[in-house]
């Protein structure tokens, strides 16, 4: 309850972003989370793709500083707060601010899709095999309750197992914990976290571990590929930077393009930038490259999910279309 609790306190507290905006401000502010969820991000950041997309229309001399924030609550604040332009938390992050938002002076909408990749879920409990061998001895990590795609992934395979009137029957077992946090907690042993709801790479370096199984892939609950993470930002900001936010567009997919033709350097820029010592080049080769991941700008099921999310009450309006929560240079491709 607390992811949403201050998420509610946020949206009532923070000051309406258009004071704090300026037209086509010279420093763009992105910030980005743990994991390949963010190579994109973090190709744009390296090979300076929005930089040179500004220059290209019209807008020599941009700066963008970039920033990690473990968890939607710490981005949601720095967004809603105008100290932020751009974000990047899961979907179901997306709905819930468009939600509170739309028709405010503080209305949130996604830019772009980020990417689809499943979260899947990994225990070192042996007699966990599904999720109906879960027990009140059981601890499941993941990166914020209630709210995010994690925590509406095991609600909705809770639903799906023993009924919607059930849906929550596993909420009590989850603890909001950033995925590295998470990974070092299962895989130590000693803490009581025995699962982790997973997203890439973090279950990769799970399920190579002796001792630890995966219980469920996300895409077995939503019937295929879904969007994972989204680019939001607010409209103030949106329309007061116009040329930003298409320069940061562009960067996001010709960042997609690079990391598909070159996997190889897309990796060399992930380990460097994240600093992460557990894997190695023709590791993240592979994982690029599985078919459970797509960079991509279309969103996918973000709709799959906000209905279940009005159909358990989290959000007070249900969209009428994906396209309602994107803005408007971001329709015109074939999402769900």
């Amino acid at each position: 309850m607390l992811g949403r609790r201050v998420l509610g306190l946020s949206l009532l507290a923070s000051p309406f972003v258009s004071q704090r905006v300026r037209a086509e401000d010279a420093v763009v502010r992105i910030s980005k989370q743990y994991g390949l969820g963010y190579m994109s991000m973090m190709v744009m950041e390296h090979e300076h793709l929005v930089e040179r997309h500004a220059a290209k229309l019209g807008l020599p001399g941009v700066r963008t500083e970039w920033s990690v924030l473990g968890g939607p609550t710490p981005q949601i604040d720095a967004l809603l707060a105008g100290q932020i332009g751009f974000i990047g938390p899961g979907s179901t992050t997306l709905a819930t601010l468009w939600d509170k938002t739309a028709g405010t002076g503080r209305e949130i909408r996604a830019l772009s899709a980020l990417q689809s990749m499943p979260f899947v879920l990994m225990t070192r409990n042996p007699a966990v095999r599904s999720i109906a061998d879960l027990t009140e001895k059981d601890k499941i990590a993941l990166p914020g309750v209630k709210i995010t795609g994690h925590a509406l992934t095991l609600e909705m395979a809770a639903a799906r197992q023993w009924g919607f009137e059930h849906y929550d029957r596993l909420d009590s077992l989850t603890i909001t914990l950033a995925h590295p946090d998470a990974m070092a907690a299962l895989l130590g042993g000693q803490s009581e976290i025995d699962c982790h709801l997973a997203s890439s790479p973090f279950y990769y370096y799970e399920q190579a571990a002796p001792g630890v199984h995966q219980v469920f892939k996300s895409y077995d609950v939503t019937g295929g590929m879904h969007t994972n993470g989204v680019v939001l930002t607010s409209k103030a900001y949106h329309d007061a930077n116009p040329r930003l936010s298409a320069a940061v567009l562009a960067a996001q997919q010709e960042a997609n393009d690079f990391i598909r033709a070159n996997p190889r350097q897309a990796a060399e820029i992930y380990l460097a930038m994240t600093g992460d010592k557990m894997g190695s080049v023709e590791q993240l080769v592979g994982w690029v490259a599985d078919p459970d991941v797509v960079y991509t700008t279309v969103p996918m099921k973000v709709m799959d999910f906000a209905a279940f999310m009005h159909k358990v009450g989290r959000l007070k309006r249900q969209p009428d279309s994906w396209k309602d929560m994107f803005f408007e240079e971001s329709q015109g491709v074939a999402g769900s």
